[in-house]
């Protein structure tokens, strides 16, 4: 994330002032040791630390800052959006995420899972882009939950340094008070727990933010899960065996940042990649993140994108000379 933000701006010819997550700093704190090591001006990059409220203040209310960028929840965005609206600030807003992840009646079973397994569980479920609404149709529902259900109970949940581990920790204590509450509200509602769904807290777990990878099953949209951004390990599973249907509730949320969706047929691919109203579409692949193509969403989720030779744009302003020699 940090080298996201600082390498089009210094290739566009800006200096750069970086607030990092107080969740954490140290990443941040260790590129800037190498940039210092790298022999960079001194004022080229600047790392500063403190209250997010107050730096974020005085860099809104700063004329000298013409460009500010921002990763995080909807509401800091807004509030940033808000307090830049003096100094006409341009923006780049990465904000919230809902992820649809649909996989179609003719779709590649195995292939669909292993795509979620990657994209679900990357980071333990804490990315913005990660896949929360897992849309199933009914034809091959059976067989895919089958499949993910093995999957998932067969995740080595542990410490990062260790070898065999796939899914670490969560970042805080309110993380999994958050999961438990959507996790509750869904079963009272009629969903079904399929596997996991309890914080880990036997042995060296109990000294971290463990959950259980989990998946529930008969998820619906009067549900709080439906329609709140997830950021754990969770698998809410939802099924459908219409395409128009299902395509109504993957756009039923006020996000539109990542979507994904397996299928085979020319006609549903089409269909799915020009209606789902999201910033980035998946079709048979997960891997929709890279240095080269456009990071972005639309609706809640913000605006401006990141990478490719349209993040480097966002650092920039188009300037017109016409000038006459006489």
């Amino acid at each position: 994330m940090v080298t996201r933000k600082i390498a089009p701006a210094l290739a566009a010819g800006n200096t750069v002032v970086l607030k990092p997550s107080g969740d954490t700093p140290l990443t941040a704190i260790a590129i800037f040791e190498q940039l210092e090591q790298a022999g960079f001006p001194a004022g080229t990059v600047n790392l500063v630390m403190g209250s997010s409220s107050v730096i974020g203040k005085t860099m809104t209310d700063s004329d000298t800052v013409r460009k500010l960028t921002f990763t995080g929840s909807t509401p800091i965005g807004k509030e940033l959006y808000k307090q830049s609206a003096d100094t006409l600030k341009k923006l780049s807003l990465e904000l919230g995420g809902h992820a649809p992840f649909i996989v179609h009646s003719d779709a590649d079973v195995t292939a669909s899972v292993e795509g979620l397994m990657g994209a679900k569980f990357r980071n333990n479920g804490q990315v913005c882009i990660a896949p929360n609404r897992i849309f199933v149709h009914e034809d091959i529902k059976e067989e895919f939950m089958k499949q993910l259900q093995a999957a998932v109970e067969n995740l080595k949940v542990g410490n990062g340094l260790e070898e065999d581990s796939k899914v670490g920790p969560l970042i805080r204590e309110d993380a999994i008070d958050k999961i438990k509450d959507q996790l509750n509200n869904a079963l009272e509602k009629g969903a079904t727990l399929v596997t996991g769904g309890e914080r880990m807290t036997d042995g060296d777990y109990g000294k971290g933010f463990f959950f259980q990878p989990t998946i529930i099953d008969h998820v619906d949209q009067s549900m709080n899960i439906f329609y709140e951004e997830t950021f754990g390990p969770v698998v809410p599973v939802i099924s459908f065996n219409d395409l128009d249907k299902v395509i109504e509730m993957a756009n039923d949320t006020e996000f539109g940042l990542a979507s994904y969706a397996y299928a085979s047929s020319a006609k549903a691919i089409y269909q799915l990649s020009t209606q789902l109203e999201y910033g980035m579409v998946g079709i048979n692949e997960v891997k929709i993140s890279n240095p080269e193509t456009p990071f972005g969403g639309v609706k809640h989720s913000g605006f401006g994108r990141e990478n490719s030779h349209l993040g480097i744009k966002e650092y920039v302003v188009e300037k017109f000379i016409n000038t006459k020699y006489i």
